[in-house]
């Protein structure tokens, strides 16, 4: 059913993780039939295996409803259901731009999270209508006319525009439907124009080669039309193109302000890449469509193939996921160590987690990932210049560093106000420098800190978490590089260096360090005929040392009795054995070594 323009509606759904986004956008697909009864499952949007075990949304996604609207007319509403996490920021950034409009979700019970703020910001930099809705009221634990002040105070929401709704039971969710109709424009652009469709999002499949997720800004897409990429110049003819009901629905067309899919028929996942632009080969746009800030990967880990010979496929997996996920990138390296692999860069340390676990089941990828760390800016002696290094193993030696410069984070933090001493203490750690607080009622607090990068990527979450009850939330943004007393703990094993263990720490920190590591380290290497030295290092100078004891065969069983000579003998036999086994002899480190150093307490 064709539906004209001024009856589309184009909208996301934004919200703190866990405040009940995807169970909203279920009763949405219930009460317009998108979905029949007897397919309808919980979760209906979240369609990874992973995102319904982490009961979180990963990945972005698109579905078409026709809602009959209290008029009598019947209205498209093109749905965009976004993640929660801040890991996820980059996919619901990219939601946005195609959208008029956005529903945010704000639970009764906890009011507005890290998360809420940041996502609002992110919808008013578009100028989309923002329609509040004040979710789970249902509960006994809900206090709606205290969030409905919080969002007055803090958010400048009027009281008036406020919808409260419990997506468990379905109350007030036709409120929602209306109010997208009638608060949120419908897109502009003209039908007749020349097709420009921006790319938001993209899949590879095996029949129907790379699909794409586009927003029409203007022009009609027919089926078998021949289309042209513009950034990447890649033409092909339409395979088939549709709506998401959730499944594909393939249509005869695409009408600007429309939300569909293309099924392109390319083969190399590089010719269609996220923020491109679509337009036909008869009559091409004369520009392409703004696109999008490129993701800025905030964490680099090193990803290898424990068979070495799986690299291929290693490869051919992660070009398939990065067409699915724009935010993560990579490069190959070797490692001494490890062998060859991909220095990957994440947007956090879930995004990492997440990536892994899809790598894995996905594409069935067996694989050792390196200790997280951050991209650093090292400027060299005699204006030799500043190189980017964001992997340990890389750093220069010391004697060639003017100084070393590491990025920072501007820090927010709602936490109930009963946590602020913990949270400050947590902060000073950590290096940060508190900037100040604002009561959002008498109960919570939002606190603003400056951090290194480096100290929240590895297990501040974690901490924030325990020491808060679970209550806290946070949020960051990148506020550039400092320069910082910073050194590099290179790790021994037998004296020889494994660069897969190195870390870049601050120098008050360097020690405590190491000695964990070593420490660590001495238990997880398996124990040799030979004893084995583990020391922790800056440069030439040794800050820690553990030694794994050698295994020991009794060579005296045999002597019972008999020359004390005969066991001198013995025992200096076995003595120039073993020191030759140390000088031949290779250790093999397990992977649990290289994921102790991803699991360093606070020292």
């Amino acid at each position: 059913m064709t539906i004209p323009q001024d009856r589309l509606r184009n909208f996301s759904i934004i919200a703190h993780i866990d405040h009940g986004k995807t169970t909203l956008s279920d009763r949405l697909l219930e009460l317009t039939h998108t979905v029949d009864a007897r397919q309808m499952t919980s979760q209906m949007l979240d369609s990874m295996d992973l995102e319904k075990e982490h009961g979180i949304t990963i990945k972005a996604r698109a579905v078409r409803l026709e809602y009959t609207a209290a008029d009598g007319l019947v209205y498209g509403l093109n749905l965009i259901d976004t993640p929660g996490h801040v890991d996820f920021s980059y996919e619901v950034s990219r939601s946005l731009q195609a959208c008029e409009g956005a529903i945010l979700v704000v639970d009764a019970t906890q009011g507005i999270e890290a998360q809420t703020l940041a996502n609002v910001h992110l919808a008013l930099k578009q100028n989309l209508t923002i329609i509040p809705v004040l979710n789970k009221i249902d509960l006994p634990s809900a206090q709606p006319d205290v969030v409905i002040e919080e969002l007055e105070s803090v958010l400048a929401m009027p009281r008036e525009e406020v919808l409260l709704a419990s997506a468990k039971d379905g109350t007030g969710v036709a409120e929602i439907l209306e109010a997208i109709v009638q608060r949120i424009p419908p897109p502009k652009g003209d039908p007749d124009a020349p097709v420009q469709g921006l790319i938001f999002d993209s899949h590879y499949d095996a029949y129907k080669g790379v699909v794409v997720y586009v927003r029409l800004a203007q022009g009609t897409l027919r089926a078998h039309d021949n289309i042209r990429l513009m950034g990447s110049g890649a033409e092909a003819e339409l395979i088939e193109l549709g709506f998401f009901k959730p499944q594909q629905v393939s249509m005869p067309e695409l009408r600007a302000g429309d939300v569909g899919y293309v099924a392109t028929g390319l083969k190399s996942v590089r010719e269609a890449q996220v923020g491109d632009t679509v337009t036909t080969v008869a009559a091409p746009a004369d520009r392409p469509l703004a696109g999008y800030q490129p993701a800025k990967a905030l964490v680099f880990a090193g990803i290898y193939p424990i068979v070495g010979s799986e690299y291929p496929n290693l490869r051919d997996a992660m070009e398939k996921l990065h067409l699915n996920d724009a935010s993560f990138s990579f490069e190959p390296e070797s490692s001494v160590a490890l062998g060859f692999g991909f220095r990957c860069g994440f947007l956090g340390l879930l995004h990492m987690e997440i990536v892994e676990e899809r790598l894995e089941r996905e594409f069935g990828q067996e694989l050792i990932a390196s200790a997280p760390s951050v991209e650093y800016q090292v400027v060299l002696i005699n204006g030799q210049g500043t190189i980017m290094v964001d992997n340990p193993s890389k750093m220069p030696d010391a004697g060639q560093i003017e100084e070393i410069l590491e990025p920072w984070v501007k820090l927010g933090i709602v936490t109930p106000s009963t946590y602020i001493g913990t949270l400050m203490e947590l902060t000073k750690n950590r290096r940060g420098a508190f900037l100040g607080m604002e009561y959002l009622d008498p109960k919570r607090v939002l606190l603003n800190f400056e951090l290194p990068l480096g100290e929240v990527i590895v297990d501040f979450y974690d901490q924030l978490k325990t020491r808060t009850q679970g209550y806290a939330s946070m949020d960051f943004e990148e506020i550039g590089y400092r320069a910082a007393n910073l050194v590099k703990v290179d790790v021994l094993v037998a004296g020889e260096p494994v660069d897969a263990l190195s870390v870049i720490v601050h120098r008050d920190r360097a020690q405590a360090i190491g000695r964990e590591l070593v420490h660590r380290l001495r238990g997880l290497i398996p124990r040799q005929m030979f004893e084995i030295a583990v020391q922790a290092a800056i440069g030439s100078n040794v800050i820690a040392r553990e030694t794994v004891a050698a295994m020991r065969k009794n060579v005296l069983a045999k002597c019972y009795g008999g020359d004390i000579t005969r066991k001198r003998k013995l025992l200096e036999k076995q003595k120039e054995g073993k020191q030759r086994m140390k000088r031949v002899g290779s250790v093999e480190i397990p992977q649990e070594a290289f994921l102790a150093v991803l699991r360093m307490d606070e020292v």
